[in-house]
């Protein structure tokens, strides 16, 4: 069983991992250089343990210690009991869910690994928004997307934000980074993959006659809502995939389109 330490200055160094959680630029540097992330709430904690990521230590304050007993009693990570007042103090915010885990990142495979049993892939390129990377992991999840691959750009998925709004779905998605892109298009098809671009081309195929030819393995590539897909990107994919819109609307948020094309494309 975990010991169960209480701590009272929000200067001492044993919360060092939980100080200044606010501050994006620093945690974004900081956080993959010393391999961690984390994990807040207990549904989020709990399914970070089940996907196999070693806790370092937990900060919780008092009304949270007995949610959380079973998960304390089967760790021999540290536990720091905090009041709301010091837990604010340290990171930066009002923690109202009460309960924080430190997490060790597992390293990250290589692509061949995370697509070898795969039939559905995701994509997504240069997607810098926090939010939009956690609601495309949590359609990823909801929709039988069997990974996720992300280009060197993009969010980071472990950052408190998008596991936050992924409701930890980051968490349980096979997911890497494909580097280099989009030559990584080139694995895809060496294993069979389909590669459906994403984009506006007027030359493009209809999401849904796309959806009707039932490709066996298929990967959605989706880029950034404002510039979309690089032109290399699209020139490299095997083909160009539109969704059908009205009302004078010309594009989705990324993680509403991805929601579109897996809910379109599923088996």
């Amino acid at each position: 069983m975990a010991e169960i330490n209480t701590v009272e200055d929000p200067a001492d160094p044993r919360l060092g991992d939980y100080t200044a959680l606010t501050d994006v630029e620093l945690r974004r540097r900081r956080e993959p250089a010393e391999g961690l992330f984390m994990a807040e709430g207990e549904k989020v904690i709990r399914r970070a343990l089940a996907a196999g990521y070693r806790m370092r230590s937990m900060m919780l304050t008092a009304k949270w210690t007995e949610v959380m007993r079973d998960v304390i009693e089967a760790s021999e990570a540290p536990v720091y009991r905090v009041t709301p007042e010091l837990a604010e103090a340290v990171t930066g915010y009002h923690v109202h869910r009460g309960a924080l885990a430190a997490m060790q990142r597992k390293p990250l495979p290589d692509t061949a690994e995370v697509i070898a049993d795969a039939r559905r892939v995701a994509v997504f390129e240069d997607i810098v928004d926090h939010a939009n990377i956690g609601a495309a992991f949590r359609n990823a999840a909801a929709l039988g997307i069997d990974a996720v691959l992300l280009t060197p750009r993009c969010a980071d998925p472990l950052y408190r934000r998008s596991v936050k709004v992924s409701m930890g779905a980051v968490l349980q998605v096979p997911w890497t980074r494909v580097d280099p892109w989009p030559q990584g298009i080139e694995t895809l098809r060496a294993a069979g993959f389909v590669t459906a671009a994403l984009t506006l081309a007027k030359d493009s195929v209809d999401l849904r006659e796309l959806a009707a030819r039932r490709y066996p393995r298929l990967a959605l590539v989706f880029g950034t809502e404002g510039d979309g897909l690089r032109r290399r990107t699209v020139a490299a994919a095997d083909l160009s995939v539109t969704i059908p819109m009205g009302g004078g609307v010309d594009s989705l948020n990324v993680a509403a389109a991805s929601a579109v094309a897996f809910h379109a494309t599923a088996p």
